[in-house]
């Protein structure tokens, strides 16, 4: 995304009121009901009636193969896109009536690649949508300092490099401290680890899901590997052709018998059991 993209996206949020609708329910940070969403009459739907309660502080992982429909799902709450029918609601609000800007507000966004702006500094690009939010600059400062403490970055290391000078897991982290910066209460994460290497993914992984429940996060992340979703999430949501075919936490999806859930669940097993039969050779 460019610069000149992120200040559309961001533009009209200086000075305005938080929405009164905005406070969270007490059933669902989340609901999609009998959401349906057609790119092509002649294709299949992307997504088929999906019905789905997401409280909140849950960390929801979204799984399945290409083209199952898990990002147009994820798409739908940050009004990236629309439904063809059924309803989205966020925080109690429907999507579909929603202002974008002061939704997004609340919803931060981490996707694979990142897409820092490389003509600024850690600090600038961490710090921009709460300067497009008018956040005078003393507030930003030390939120930038904060948010590098909490992605196990020093400040005074860090703040005033360059991306081209950051690894590759550095950029990841300095990307999911841009999406935490101005306090929204919703994550959404698309493939955000794919990319990195098994040593830098695991910890950075694991050091998301610590700062998922130190923010009190609502989290919602698509990914194809189904071992992180085990090991991350309070929940996973399985999709095949634009269907939720399971859905529950990781113990329970173990005795789920559906063949595609137990192949999907099996896979990272077999590799598990072949890593142990090699520490045992």
């Amino acid at each position: 995304m460019s610069f000149e993209a992120w200040t559309c996206f961001i533009a009209g949020m200086q000075n305005k009121p938080a929405d009164a609708k905005g406070s969270a329910g007490p059933d669902a940070a989340i609901l999609f009901e009998k959401v349906t969403r057609r790119h092509a009459p002649a294709r299949p739907p992307a997504l088929d009636s999906i019905s789905l309660a997401i409280p909140p502080r849950q960390f929801v992982a979204i799984v399945g193969p290409s083209g199952s429909g898990k990002s147009t799902l994820l798409r739908m709450i940050n009004k990236l896109d629309s439904p063809d029918a059924g309803s989205v609601q966020v925080e109690n609000e429907d999507v579909a009536q929603a202002d974008a800007v002061p939704l997004r507000r609340r919803i931060g966004y981490v996707f694979q690649g990142v897409g820092l702006f490389p003509h600024m500094t850690v600090a600038e690009n961490i710090g921009i949508t709460p300067r497009l939010l008018g956040w005078p600059m003393d507030r930003i400062n030390e939120r930038v300092d904060e948010l590098l403490d909490l992605v196990r970055l020093a400040p005074e290391i860090f703040r005033q490099r360059m991306p081209h000078q950051l690894s590759g897991g550095q950029r990841q982290r300095i990307g999911v401290a841009r999406a935490v910066a101005a306090k929204p209460r919703i994550m959404l994460m698309d493939e955000p680890f794919g990319a990195l290497d098994p040593i830098t993914r695991d910890s950075l992984t694991q050091d998301y899901r610590s700062l998922h429940d130190s923010l009190a996060l609502t989290t919602i992340m698509v990914t194809h590997d189904m071992t992180e979703a085990l090991l991350l999430a309070d929940r996973i949501v399985v999709m095949r052709g634009g269907r939720i075919v399971a859905e529950g936490p990781p113990d329970k999806l173990m005795d789920n018998r559906d063949p595609f859930v137990s192949e999907m669940l099996e896979t990272p097993l077999r590799q598990a059991e072949r890593l142990q039969a090699l520490r045992q050779r």
